[in-house]
């Protein structure tokens, strides 16, 4: 394993749609997203293995040793937030990437074959910034998501992932490979590895989120020449209920329940005329389900009477509603196995962001790995982790990956579990003889 090589990559891939602040602004299916898609598909091509892309742009680096044999895919994601950071996804991949190119190494110097393949995945749209829901396609590939349906949502200005895939060049034919596992490793996002000093993070659960699509209907009318009793203002409105948003986790236990509202639109957005049509989202999380419910009934009490007052119409709507999901106790017990016996300390942690491994865990036995953050900051050019973190991060995963092909997650009597891109999880676990990890997402 060359660190050298992998640092020199992640420095690399950094550059593209860099900012002036050491951030990253590569939002899905923008040209910046297509560089470092052409830069991922140049390391499959030269790594000698075959790519393939899909219908939802997910890209996948297939190391096939035994022709037939399912896939243990390893990776995370490439687009990022805009003004975001250079670490969030991009670690996962490019270490995906070098954690492949040492397995392969070994298998060609040992001649001994795995049981299964390894297949090192770009996921499209993690992030949502451009294209929502988030964890698009991944969610997509797990059958949590209906394709043509993604396909059709579209962007501030009008344009679909369809048209947009299609115009970098990334819409693919491609179904994706039969898989039997995965694993992902990527930045905590919060400080309490950095606090504990811990060197690996081993997610076991992720937390209850709800998202609240929230339209308020005001009328135009002149900023000037229209008397402040006659308007009905709904931007004024909206500042409101992004207070009331902001105000509700201090109904709980501190740090119980995290909430935001990370975008608004208004209409005409005109310095010379009172808004007639704001557009936000709301996104509530807690680790306790009953929470986020409670804060939402309370903020559909708060709206209500906030409507009546302001004389104005208030649409709420709940989407992107994704339940826990608790990762397999057999893979976390694997992880930490693996740590301990490369000499790194780990603990056991949640989850309050979403991953594609969270979606993937609905499909296949799943193991998601964190390394610190630098102050716990992520989506933001100030995103930090250490390369001394980021390497030892790249040993666990390759050790991990280097258990799961050679079938450490998986009984050796017996069928393996292997699902097909896109199959629905609980009716090709049941039609295996198991049983569904989690819900839908």
């Amino acid at each position: 394993m060359s660190t050298a090589a992998f640092l020199n990559d992640f420095h690399h891939v950094a550059t593209i749609g860099a900012t002036t602040n050491n951030g990253v602004d590569r939002q899905a299916a923008t040209a910046d997203d297509a560089r470092t898609r052409d830069w991922f598909a140049n390391v499959v091509s030269h790594a000698g293995w075959d790519l393939h892309v899909d219908g939802i742009g997910n890209m996948f680096g297939l190391l096939e040793w035994t022709p037939g044999a399912p896939f243990i895919m390893i990776g995370s994601h490439l687009d990022s937030q805009p003004l975001g950071g250079r670490f969030d996804g991009a670690y996962g991949v490019i270490a995906a990437v070098h954690a492949a190119r040492t397995i392969d190494a070994e298998v060609a110097e040992s001649g001994a074959i795995p049981r299964f393949n390894l297949a090192v995945v770009n996921w499209f749209n993690e992030e949502g910034g451009r294209f929502a829901p988030s964890v698009m396609g991944s969610s997509v590939f797990a059958g949590l998501f209906d394709r043509e349906q993604m396909l059709d949502v579209t962007d501030l200005q009008g344009i679909s992932v369809r048209e947009a895939l299609a115009g970098i060049g990334y819409l693919g034919t491609d179904t994706g490979p039969a898989v039997a596992g995965y694993a992902e490793i990527h930045i905590e996002q919060g400080r309490i590895l950095e606090r504990e000093s811990i060197t690996i993070g081993l997610v076991d659960s992720s937390w209850y989120t709800q998202k609240l699509d929230i339209e308020v209907l005001g009328e135009q009318s002149h900023t000037g020449a229209t008397a402040m009793a006659d308007r009905h203002d709904a931007l004024v409105a909206a500042s409101k209920i992004i207070l009331m948003v902001h105000d509700v986790t201090d109904d709980f236990a501190e740090e119980a329940l995290v909430s935001s509202v990370g975008q608004l639109t208004l209409e005409p957005n005109s310095p010379i005329v009172v808004a007639r049509r704001v557009h936000l989202v709301a996104d509530l999380r807690s680790a306790d389900p009953e929470i986020v419910k409670a804060a939402r009934e309370t903020l559909l009490r708060n709206i209500d009477a906030l409507a009546r007052t302001h004389d104005i119409l208030v649409n709420v709507t709940d989407f992107d509603i994704r339940p826990i999901r608790r990762f397999p106790e057999a893979g976390i017990d694997l992880a930490a196995r693996v740590a301990d016996s490369i000499g790194l300390s780990s603990r056991r942690i949640q989850t309050m962001a979403g991953h594609d491994s969270v979606a993937m865990n609905t499909m296949v036995p799943s193991i998601m790995l964190f390394i610190p953050s630098v102050d716990g900051i992520s989506h933001c050019e100030r995103e930090f982790s250490t390369e001394a973190d980021m390497v030892s991060g790249l040993e666990m995963l390759t050790a991990v990956a280097r258990e799961l092909v050679v079938g450490a997650l998986t009984p050796m009597t017996g069928t393996a579990t292997v699902i097909t891109a896109g199959e629905p999880a609980v009716e090709a676990l049941a039609a295996a003889g198991g049983s569904a990890i989690g819900g839908a997402s």
